[in-house]
Protein backbone atom coordinates (compact mmCIF):
# COMPACT_ATOMS: atom_id res chain seq x y z
CA UNK A 1 0.00 0.00 0.00
CA UNK A 2 1.57 3.28 -1.01
CA UNK A 3 -0.71 6.13 0.91
CA UNK A 4 -2.48 5.52 4.05
CA UNK A 5 -4.66 8.31 3.15
CA UNK A 6 -6.96 7.34 0.09
CA UNK A 7 -9.63 10.08 0.32
CA UNK A 8 -9.99 13.21 2.33
CA UNK A 9 -13.63 14.79 2.27
CA UNK A 10 -13.13 18.10 3.89
CA UNK A 11 -16.61 20.27 4.87
CA UNK A 12 -18.10 23.41 3.92
CA UNK A 13 -20.85 25.53 4.09
CA UNK A 14 -20.95 27.44 0.79
CA UNK A 15 -19.83 24.80 -1.98
CA UNK A 16 -19.13 27.99 -5.05
CA UNK A 17 -17.10 29.70 -2.17
CA UNK A 18 -15.07 26.42 -1.13
CA UNK A 19 -14.52 25.56 -4.96
CA UNK A 20 -13.18 29.61 -5.62
CA UNK A 21 -10.81 29.29 -2.37
CA UNK A 22 -9.51 25.63 -3.12
CA UNK A 23 -8.92 26.52 -6.99
CA UNK A 24 -7.19 29.44 -6.68
CA UNK A 25 -4.84 28.06 -3.06
CA UNK A 26 -3.95 24.76 -5.67
CA UNK A 27 -3.56 26.79 -8.78
CA UNK A 28 -5.84 24.08 -10.45
CA UNK A 29 -9.37 23.57 -10.72
CA UNK A 30 -11.61 22.18 -8.33
CA UNK A 31 -14.25 20.42 -10.60
CA UNK A 32 -18.07 20.56 -9.54
CA UNK A 33 -19.50 16.84 -9.80
CA UNK A 34 -22.52 15.53 -8.46
CA UNK A 35 -24.43 12.11 -7.73
CA UNK A 36 -27.84 11.09 -6.56
CA UNK A 37 -28.54 13.82 -3.65
CA UNK A 38 -25.45 15.75 -3.06
CA UNK A 39 -23.19 18.32 -5.15
CA UNK A 40 -19.16 18.14 -4.46
CA UNK A 41 -16.15 19.89 -5.41
CA UNK A 42 -13.01 17.09 -6.80
CA UNK A 43 -9.64 18.53 -5.78
CA UNK A 44 -7.17 17.84 -8.39
CA UNK A 45 -5.65 14.29 -8.81
CA UNK A 46 -5.08 11.62 -11.05
CA UNK A 47 -5.42 8.12 -11.79
CA UNK A 48 -4.75 6.40 -8.25
CA UNK A 49 -3.43 9.23 -6.10
CA UNK A 50 -4.80 10.58 -3.02
CA UNK A 51 -7.98 12.45 -3.85
CA UNK A 52 -10.53 14.50 -2.19
CA UNK A 53 -13.47 16.54 -2.22
CA UNK A 54 -15.63 19.79 -0.97
CA UNK A 55 -18.84 18.59 0.69
CA UNK A 56 -21.50 20.41 1.98
CA UNK A 57 -22.82 17.78 4.67
CA UNK A 58 -25.39 19.65 7.44
CA UNK A 59 -23.92 16.87 9.88
CA UNK A 60 -20.27 17.65 9.31
CA UNK A 61 -19.30 21.01 10.63
CA UNK A 62 -16.06 23.13 9.24
CA UNK A 63 -13.66 23.32 12.26
CA UNK A 64 -10.58 24.44 13.44
CA UNK A 65 -9.68 21.88 15.83
CA UNK A 66 -8.72 18.22 14.46
CA UNK A 67 -7.16 16.66 11.57
CA UNK A 68 -4.12 19.03 9.59
CA UNK A 69 -4.37 18.41 5.94
CA UNK A 70 -1.38 19.84 4.20
CA UNK A 71 -2.04 20.88 0.66
CA UNK A 72 1.24 20.48 -1.80
CA UNK A 73 1.24 24.32 -3.35
CA UNK A 74 4.73 23.08 -5.00
CA UNK A 75 6.73 26.09 -5.25
CA UNK A 76 4.19 28.80 -4.91
CA UNK A 77 3.52 29.05 -1.41
CA UNK A 78 3.75 32.89 -1.10
CA UNK A 79 1.01 32.77 -3.98
CA UNK A 80 -1.32 30.00 -2.20
CA UNK A 81 -0.99 32.31 1.14
CA UNK A 82 -2.17 35.48 -0.74
CA UNK A 83 -4.57 33.50 -2.28
CA UNK A 84 -5.94 31.85 0.93
CA UNK A 85 -6.55 35.84 2.31
CA UNK A 86 -7.79 37.34 -1.43
CA UNK A 87 -10.40 34.07 -1.12
CA UNK A 88 -11.63 34.85 2.50
CA UNK A 89 -8.74 32.98 4.52
CA UNK A 90 -6.88 34.08 7.05
CA UNK A 91 -2.87 33.08 8.18
CA UNK A 92 -2.94 31.50 11.35
CA UNK A 93 0.73 30.64 11.08
CA UNK A 94 2.55 32.62 8.38
CA UNK A 95 5.12 30.73 6.14
CA UNK A 96 7.94 28.91 7.86
CA UNK A 97 10.57 26.89 7.19
CA UNK A 98 10.34 23.04 8.61
CA UNK A 99 13.65 21.94 8.50
CA UNK A 100 14.44 19.43 5.42
CA UNK A 101 11.10 19.26 4.83
CA UNK A 102 10.82 22.59 3.32
CA UNK A 103 7.93 25.05 4.11
CA UNK A 104 4.51 25.49 5.44
CA UNK A 105 1.89 28.28 6.27
CA UNK A 106 -1.36 27.04 8.63
CA UNK A 107 -4.43 29.01 7.40
CA UNK A 108 -8.45 29.03 8.25
CA UNK A 109 -9.88 28.41 4.39
CA UNK A 110 -13.25 30.43 3.27
CA UNK A 111 -15.11 27.61 5.32
CA UNK A 112 -13.58 27.63 8.89
CA UNK A 113 -11.47 24.29 8.37
CA UNK A 114 -8.00 25.14 9.51
CA UNK A 115 -5.07 23.59 6.53
CA UNK A 116 -1.62 23.76 5.94
CA UNK A 117 0.28 24.63 2.92
CA UNK A 118 3.25 23.27 1.88
CA UNK A 119 6.19 23.58 -0.35
CA UNK A 120 9.36 21.83 -0.97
Amino acid sequence: MANQVVWVDIPCVDLDRAIAFYSAILGQKVSKDSFPGTEIGVLPHEGQDVGGCLIVDPKVQPSEHGPLLYFNCAERLDAAVQAAIQHGGRVVIPAHPIGPHGFKAVVIDSEGNRIALHSM
